[in-house]
């Protein structure tokens, strides 16, 4: 932890903050100062370890990214220029050369007088606060009832009622190979994790100090452990780990928990929250970062986003996002829920081009209908990839399990996913795995504006390398209707008896089949007229090989 918090004094201020009232509407004064350059500063790049942690240098090394002055914390001097000056500074970013401040309009021709000041921008100012009623209008995370607790699926011994948000990308056989996300460092960028240090399926994280991390950068305090509980729901996706009622894609990670989000206003400050943590990320030495974040609308007097500005270079979150990526992190971020409104688009940083994009779909892999649409004002293809987001399981903040929808649990579902199948890839870039995880999608030969590449599925990763032989390959009749269910197995399957457990979208065990000498073209005993109408998950085991299909029962 000593680390970190040298990482997080290089973004504070410590003896200003001290004095700093509480008054949130004095929070809501803000500018950005650009600096002119990073000229005889104290740090060098010779020397990286001063402003990075040796697990973010290792990251880079192992992509072959060069450390850039764009890496070097800004000049001290010219911080202490603006303090000499009469002006609060709250935090520093290297990335952009830059200094969040608090003044006063009076004050900004003194400080952009300075020879060492490029420019200042307003991030948010004095406003009268919203109704509540255009709060909820304007919100981007999603406001939705909690569903009433849920009995876990009984012969989902494991993974609960989670199961299908992480079978349907074969999660659980990647968990089933040994890649659970051991070793790798998530980041959370959320509004707060309310409950999560007394809720029994996070205990690990504490235990066996997979929380390596914490930082608020809307209070400027290490604890996070209050404000909305939207980040605790986001955080059990990916993190639980309560055999019996849920397992999470990446419960293994190590996770970074930063809070970024203010629930009660909508400014561009929160852009350099989320710029922050990122650089906090990245010197602390994160892998992925996780944001179920999105901005397009704020409150007045802050000026919003339009769709000609998602074109990927143009808004603050996204420039931070692309150079989070540059950094060798892999960014995932909800494509939104506005797929159902006037809006209709993607917001930022889902625009931005080194970014992984998720959209929602329904258990039956349909595009969910509040899942936004692409394409980035620039033409690309978003979303990049889908997951379950409609009545997706998650933790409230009493540790209950719970039904919700958003693009906010598809993103982080996936999150963990990546996380642990870039375990079982540490050779790939962060941008390599996003070309993977497209190849591996279930619309990979199509990709559209609604469902991207698809749905990623692990044992696709066999199809999808092409050096991967097809002997190991396995496909399933889909869609079923009357005819014989027929598994096709590559040579590699027909070494060791076969053994087939047919589940339905519950985890409910439907049919199972134990196969000695299979064949290339194996028939089922499975009576296609004996199941309804739905989404099976198919699990197939041969020896130490395991792996995970699906098909559609129409």
């Amino acid at each position: 932890m000593r680390c970190l918090l040298l990482y997080v004094c290089l973004l504070l201020s410590w003896p200003v903050l001290a004095q700093e009232p509480a008054d949130t509407d004095v929070e809501e004064q803000k500018r950005l100062v650009y600096f002119t350059d990073k000229a005889d500063s104290p740090y060098s790049l010779s020397e990286p370890l001063g402003f990075l942690s040796s697990k973010s240098l290792e990251r880079r090394q192992r992509q072959s990214i060069p450390l850039t002055s764009r890496d070097l914390p800004v000049n001290p001097v010219y911080v202490a220029g603006l303090k000499d000056a009469g002006v609060q500074v709250w935090y520093t970013s290297r990335w952009f050369n830059a200094a969040v401040v608090q003044c006063t309009e009076a004050q900004v021709p003194e400080i952009e007088a300075l020879l060492y000041v490029k420019s200042t921008r307003t991030l948010n100012r004095i406003a009268s606060p919203a109704t509540p009623q255009l709060r909820l209008q304007e919100h981007k995370l999603e406001v939705l009832p909690l569903a009433a607790t849920v009995a876990p699926a009984l012969e989902s011994k494991d993974y609960g009622a989670a199961y299908h948000q992480a079978s349907m990308l074969g999660a659980d056989a990647l968990h089933a190979a040994g890649y659970t996300g051991a070793g790798m460092t998530i980041a959370v960028f959320d509004a707060g994790f309310p409950g999560v240090p007394a809720i029994e399926a996070f205990s690990h994280l504490f235990q066996n100090e997979q929380l390596q991390g914490t930082f608020d950068f809307v209070r400027k305090q290490e604890d996070v452990f209050g404000a909305s509980a939207h980040g605790t729901a986001v955080l059990s996706t990916m993190a639980a780990y309560a055999p019996g009622e849920m397992i999470g894609t990446a419960y293994a990670a190590n996770y970074l928990l930063l809070r970024t989000e203010n629930a009660a206003s909508e400014h561009n400050i929160e852009e350099i929250n989320w710029l922050l943590a990122a650089e906090y990320a990245d010197s602390a030495g994160a892998d992925v970062i996780n944001s179920s974040l999105g901005y397009t609308t704020f409150d007045a007097p802050s000026r919003s986003y339009t769709y000609r500005d998602l074109d990927g270079n143009t808004t603050l979150v996204a420039k931070a996002a692309d150079y989070a990526a540059a950094a060798g992190m892999l960014v995932v971020v909800s494509a939104g829920n506005d797929g159902d409104k006037p809006w209709r688009y993607i917001a930022s940083p889902a625009d931005a081009d080194s970014v992984l994009t998720v959209g929602a779909v329904d258990s039956l892999g349909a595009k969910a209908a509040f899942s936004s649409f692409g394409p980035s004002a620039d033409g690309q293809v978003k979303p990049d990839v889908v997951a379950l987001g409609q009545k997706a399981y998650v933790l409230n903040a009493a540790g209950n399990v719970v039904a919700s929808n958003g693009t906010s649990f598809a993103g982080p579902i996936m999150a963990g996913f990546a996380t642990s199948l870039w375990q079982a890839n540490l050779n790939k870039t962060a941008q390599e795995m996003i070309q993977l995880l497209r190849r591996i999608g279930s619309n990979a030969a199509s990709p559209n504006n609604g469902l991207g590449y698809g749905i990623p599925e692990y044992s696709r990763t066999i199809t999808a390398l092409p050096n991967m032989p097809v002997q190991e390959a396995v496909y399933i009749t889909n869609p079923v209707r009357h005819e014989p269910v027929i598994l096709s197995l590559g040579q590699d399957w027909l070494q060791q008896p076969v053994e087939v457990l047919v589940l339905d979208a519950t985890g409910k065990r439907v049919f199972s089949q134990r196969i000695k000498g299979a064949q290339l073209e194996q028939p089922l005993g499975l009576q296609a007229q004996s199941l309804q109408q739905g989404l099976y998950i198919c699990r197939i085991r041969s020896g130490s090989r395991v792996t995970t299909v699906r098909f559609v029962k129409l």
